[in-house]
């Protein structure tokens, strides 16, 4: 379905800048709201109609916070498909579809930096906001994400010009966000972790072997990591392509499943075999 109304809304976010204007207005277009801790307290504190999330899965909020939106009443209803069989069981299960989902992950980068206390570092690793992000990307063909307060504007915007629906062309967008934020995200985490470098990157581990002529189209570009002289011997013609490449990997897997019958050749053009 590409135009989707946006009915229900969860609303769990470390900054609450930006967000006033965004919820009286998710108000005045009958949108119901689900949140958590302080931001629940935040949504009361504007005269704003609000549902707990404990109060919708049952559950108090438990490990000093650690613990509060993983429950299958919260996640069922962002990974459901707005197909029968998903619908039916969230009915039976009494489980809300969950239309949109702002989060704004803990700030763990900038804790980083302005501090080295390894336990307040750790505890700025989020874990419920970055499963919100990923369900509701996954799910972007019914669901919203917006994944970081500087997507509020973006969100406001789309409320005021289309009155509470939704694209799937919005969503798609704010799906790709959602992936690049992230992958930012644990990128941080990553690099924290490996402060001692213990684990190479790929580029350390596969040395660039060559710069290719160009990517699989002529305006990108593309390079080969490894040894492809240990590899392949090329006998004529001009400098390898990414696409040629591309061909060469599948004509050795195609050659490879012919062992049982001897020597074989393989010829291909753009992965189809031509002989």
């Amino acid at each position: 379905m590409s135009k989707i109304r946006i009915r229900s809304a969860l609303v769990s976010v470390f900054h609450k800048n930006g967000l006033d204007d965004i919820l009286h207005l998710m108000a005045k277009l009958d949108i119901n709201l689900y949140s958590t801790g302080g931001t629940h307290q935040f949504i009361q504190s504007l005269g704003l109609e609000v549902v707990s999330v404990e109060e919708l899965t049952g559950f108090a909020s438990i490990l000093d916070g650690r613990v509060k939106t993983l429950h299958p009443k919260v996640f069922g209803g962002i990974l459901a498909r707005r197909d029968e069989g998903h619908l039916a069981q969230l009915e039976a299960q009494e489980i809300p579809e969950i239309d949109l989902v702002i989060v704004d992950l803990y700030p763990f980068e900038k804790t980083v930096q302005s501090t080295s206390n390894e336990s307040e570092i750790i505890e700025k690793i989020d874990v419920g906001g970055i499963s919100l992000v990923r369900a509701a990307a996954k799910n972007f063909k019914d669901v919203l994400i917006v994944p970081s307060q500087s997507d509020y504007s973006f969100l406001h915007q789309l409320l005021l010009s289309k009155e509470g629906y939704s694209d799937l062309e919005d969503r798609q967008y704010l799906a790709s966000r959602a992936f690049q934020v992230s992958s930012h995200y644990d990128t941080q985490i990553f690099n924290y972790f490996n402060r001692e470098e213990k684990i190479k990157s790929f580029a350390e581990s596969a040395p660039l072997d060559r710069t290719l002529r160009y990517g699989e189209n002529p305006h990108q570009s593309a390079a080969f990591y490894g040894q492809l002289d240990n590899l392949v011997v090329q006998l004529q013609g001009k400098e390898l392509s990414f696409n040629n490449l591309v061909d060469v990997d599948a004509a050795i897997w195609l050659m490879k499943d012919m062992d049982d019958f001897g020597t074989s050749v393989a010829i291909l053009k753009h992965t189809n075999v031509c002989g």
